[in-house]
This record gives C-alpha cells, sequence and structure tokens, in this order.
C-alpha cells in the first residue's frame, strides 16, 4: 500500500489520490528517501489543510510509533484511491454523461410537447385515407410511397404546431389539467415553445412548397386557420371557450380535412386521376364526423376543473361530466352501428365478414370498459380517453377494407 501511494506523487498532473483511513506517517516517511520524502512532507502539509475535518481523530500512541486515525474518510474516495482511480471523474466521461442527460431529458420534454397520441392518429389517418385511392396492386409503387410520406410528414409538422400552440395558450389551464406538459412543468420557457411552434409551421409550409400538391396545400392551411383560430388568445378568437364552435372545428380537421385533402392529394397529385368520391371515402368521412364530436366532447372531461377555473364553457362544465360521458358512449355505439351495416351490404365477402365484426368486437371493448370506468377518478377517465384513441387508430385499419 505504502509503495502504491508514493507511486502515485509522481504524477502532480492527475488528480490527487486519497489514502486509507489509518496511515502511519512515521513508517512511511522512513521507507522513502531523496526526493520522495519532499512530495510526502507536501502531502502531508496539504492534507493537514486541506482536509483538517478528516484528519482530526483518535491519536494512539504505542512504543514509539504514532497512528493518525481518520475514521469519517469516505469509502468511496478511499477505494478509488486504492484502485489507482483519480478523485474525481475524467472530464470526458463526465461530458459525455451530461450530454445524453440533456439529450435524453430534451427529447421526453419534446415527446410530450408533441402530444404523442394526436401525432399517431394523425399518421394512422393519412395512411388509412391514401390506401383508399388504391385501385390495383401495381398503385402500391415508389411513386405512391413518396407521395404519403410526404403527406404525413407536412401533416406531421402542422400537427405540432397546432397542439404547441394551444399549450402556449393553455399554461395556467395546464398547471391545473395538465401539469407534467413542458410548458405548464417550466421545462421549456414561453419563448422556447414560440420558437419550436414557428419553426414547424415554417416547415410544414416549405414542404408543401417543394411537393406543390394544392390538395395537401388546402389540407395544411385550412388545418392552420383553425387551429391557430382555436387556440390563440385574441379578440373573436379562441373559440375553444365556446363548446359548440369547438367541437366543429375539431370535426373539420379531423373528419373533413384530413379524409378529403389527403385522398385528393393522393387520387389527383400522385396518381394524376380526376377527383371521385367513392363510396369508402364517403362512409369514412361519416364516420369520423361521429368520433371526431366525440374527442371534442370526451377531451374536456378529465379537464373539467382547470375549465371551470378559468372560465371555459365546455359542454362537461355545463352538463355535467357524467352526462357528457354517456354521450360520447352513444354517439359511439351509434357510429358502430352504421359501420356494421355498411359492412353488412358489401359486395365483397372478405369485407363484408372483416367490416362486420371489427366493428363488432370494438363496439363491445367500448361497452365493456364504459361500464367499468369509475367517474370519480380522473385517473381513470383518463385513461378511458387514451382508449377512445385506441379505438380511434382501430378504426384507421378498418377503413381501407370497407369495399
Amino acid at each position: 500500500m505504502d509503495s502504491m501511494l508514493v507511486g502515485s506523487l509522481k504524477r502532480p498532473s492527475k488528480s490527487l489520490h486519497t489514502f486509507p483511513a489509518t496511515v502511519h506517517l512515521p513508517s512511511l516517511r522512513n521507507s522513502i528517501q531523496g526526493s520522495r520524502s519532499k512530495e510526502w512532507s507536501f502531502l502531508e502539509r496539504f492534507c493537514s489543510v486541506r482536509f483538517p475535518r478528516h484528519l482530526v481523530g483518535k491519536q494512539t500512541v504505542t512504543g514509539q510509533k504514532r497512528s493518525i486515525v481518520c475514521p469519517t474518510y469516505s469509502r468511496k474516495r478511499l477505494v478509488v484511491a486504492c484502485c489507482g482511480q483519480p478523485l474525481e471523474s475524467e472530464p470526458d466521461v463526465y461530458d459525455s454523461k451530461t450530454l445524453w442527460n440533456s439529450l435524453s431529458n430534451f427529447l421526453d420534454a419534446f415527446y410530450r410537447f408533441s402530444r404523442p397520441h394526436t401525432v399517431i392518429g394523425t399518421a394512422l389517418s393519412i395512411v388509412s385515407v391514401s390506401l383508399l385511392a388504391v385501385e390495383r396492386l401495381t398503385d402500391l409503387s415508389p411513386v405512391f410511397f413518396t407521395g404519403m410520406f410526404e403527406a404525413i410528414v407536412a401533416a406531421l409538422f402542422m400537427n405540432i404546431y397546432i397542439v404547441g400552440l394551444n399549450q402556449i395558450s393553455d399554461i395556467e389551464i395546464d398547471k391545473v389539467n395538465k401539469p407534467y406538459l413542458p410548458l405548464a412543468s417550466g421545462e421549456y420557457s414561453t419563448g422556447t415553445g414560440i420558437l419550436i411552434v414557428t419553426s414547424f409551421a415554417i416547415l410544414s409550409f416549405w414542404l408543401w412548397s417543394v411537393v406543390g400538391s394544392w390538395p395537401l396545400f388546402w389540407a395544411l392551411f385550412v388545418s392552420f386557420m383553425l387551429g391557430t383560430a382555436y387556440s390563440i388568445n385574441l379578440p373573436m378568437l379562441r373559440w375553444k371557450r365556446f363548446a359548440v364552435v369547438a367541437a366543429m372545428c375539431i370535426l373539420a380537421v379531423r373528419a373533413v380535412i384530413v379524409q378529403i385533402a389527403f385522398f385528393l392529394h393522393m387520387q389527383m397529385h400522385v396518381f394524376g386521376r380526376p377527383a371521385v368520391f367513392s363510396r369508402p371515402l364517403i362512409f369514412a368521412t361519416a364516420f369520423m364526423s361521429f368520433f371526431s364530436v366525440v374527442i371534442a366532447l370526451f377531451k374536456d372531461i378529465p379537464d373539467m376543473e382547470g375549465d371551470k377555473i378559468y372560465g371555459i364553457k365546455s359542454f362537461t362544465v355545463r352538463l355535467g361530466q357524467k352526462r357528457v360521458f354517456w354521450i360520447c358512449i352513444v354517439l359511439l355505439q351509434m357510429a358502430y352501428t352504421v359501420a356494421i351495416l355498411v359492412g353488412a351490404s358489401s359486395s365483397f365477402l372478405w369485407s363484408k365478414l372483416v367490416t362486420v365484426a371489427g366493428h363488432s368486437i370494438l363496439a363491445a371493448l367500448l361497452w365493456r370498459s364504459a361500464k367499468s370506468t369509475d367517474l370519480s377518478k380522473k385517473a381513470a377517465i383518463t385513461s378511458f380517453y387514451m382508449f377512445i384513441w385506441k379505438l380511434f387508430y382501430a378504426e384507421y385499419l378498418l377503413i381501407p377494407l370497407v369495399r
């Protein structure tokens, strides 16, 4: 141990090494000759000045030998010293860990800021509607996938703008309703939020300018206008304060714009075909109209407390949680009933079997989950709201099969 300690003194440029809890200074000093004694004297003076509270301890005298006992010295430092490791972490290791933690925290905050359930819904809806434009297997070409990918990316950029602007306008409300969001929790400043939403809105329209599809432009432009009017706190705007207008905004974007505009983008811009409104497209628009109304109504049920405090007159605030909850369930069950009838009328046996069975299963799952939801617990209501979004995703898997 003595030789290890003394050997470390030859490297003054490295971090200072520690020494064991009990050190026999005289015995070590006698074993050191020449220049090493000077180094030891320096170490002794350094330790007595730098770490006096660790060196003050019980002194024992046994014959001619004195021992300085350091009972409070940390075990971590002793292990590091005995292993020949520096007292502090290496700078490059520290920097890499700090960089990784910063990146991880940023991505986690951005994930919550982007409201991932809406991102997934937007992407799935565009994939589903794009498949409605497929008339034959040869349509599934690189041109098809390129056009669909361009629409998805542009729409996701606009989606992040819309949900981000809503959070910027609702910081105080979200501190009550959704304190985990980055702006409400303080992870993002208002300036950071504004920078993000502005950048994504610009990127969305820039991508359209590269693609040059007019149906895609109208999808982005109408979404931008309605999303801004829905959230921004300016005179004659902030339409989310009015329950009917708020529901109409969500219905227009989710049910009409997404279905028709992105279908026409694939039909006209990608395939170069004339605009048509097929039976599956009409079904998708009608069904998603019901679903969009349900989402518009249900999203306010978990947020009733904050909406009531800040004067947002949602249907939940006016009618109560339980009544709005069961209105949503009834609307969805009606939509599933219509979907089953449409599926049963299909001339394709495979389409009839899949759509009837699929919608029947979804309707049964909805009813079972609704009956078991405890409306007195906000966590249960929020969990059921996420379940509705899962039903929303599942519907977009069935829509391309309606023929």
